[in-house]
């Protein structure tokens, strides 16, 4: 299921342009602060301030992997590139850095919201998938940690319902989740402290 779009009110965000000097600059700090987005112009990195930053523009002509304070990808807002040149390899660049949106330059009077916007909710998807592959991935670890678990105390000779209602037992006995008591008695096998020592 698609989940909700958010048409949010941007007055007093703060937008960082990683842009050298020049009209577009120029034009979208006007397009920026009509909106009411406070706004800093930096050449020729970010620096840590921009990390508390609600937005960043980047200049997808120029601008490189080392201008950023963090691994391509992985900015922790929304990005817009400022594209002139539509060359593949800019724009494939531009990707990797990790744009949620573009504004294309020359930046006149308008555009400036909409990339704002999409941007935002671009990101707010892919903080959402990430969230639920973690998830997913927890999920999965937990139950191969079950099997060996269940493997492990089914091997003493027990049948694997057996050994499924014994892992229970324990977890009510430990006062732990299911999940905690089979990685108590798999850190038992590799190793750990054996699964009898912690008993609540």
């Amino acid at each position: 299921m698609r989940r909700p779009i958010r048409i949010q009110n941007l007055g007093g965000a703060q937008a960082v342009i990683l842009h050298r000097p020049h009209p577009t600059v120029q034009a979208l700090t006007r397009q920026l602060a009509a909106i009411g987005l406070r706004v800093a112009q930096v050449w020729p990195e970010l620096g840590a301030e921009a990390l508390g930053a609600d937005f960043v523009f980047f200049d997808a002509d120029m601008g490189h992997d080392e201008q950023f304070p963090w691994s391509p990808g992985e900015s922790p807002m929304p990005m817009i590139a400022l594209i002139g040149s539509e060359a593949p390899g800019r724009i494939e660049w531009a990707l990797r850095a990790g744009a949620h949106a573009q504004l294309l330059k020359p930046v006149g009077d308008n555009g400036g919201y909409s990339a704002l916007l999409i941007a935002r909710d671009a990101f707010d998807a892919q903080r959402a998938l990430s969230v639920e592959i973690a998830g997913l991935r927890r999920r999965l670890d937990e139950r191969q940690t079950v099997v060996r678990a269940v493997a492990a105390l089914a091997a003493k000779g027990k049948t694997e319902a057996e050994a499924y209602a014994q892992l229970r037992q324990m977890a009510m006995a430990w006062r732990v989740t299911f999940e905690d008591a089979a990685a108590r008695v798999v850190a038992g096998l590799d190793g750990g402290p054996d699964e009898r020592q912690n008993r609540g």
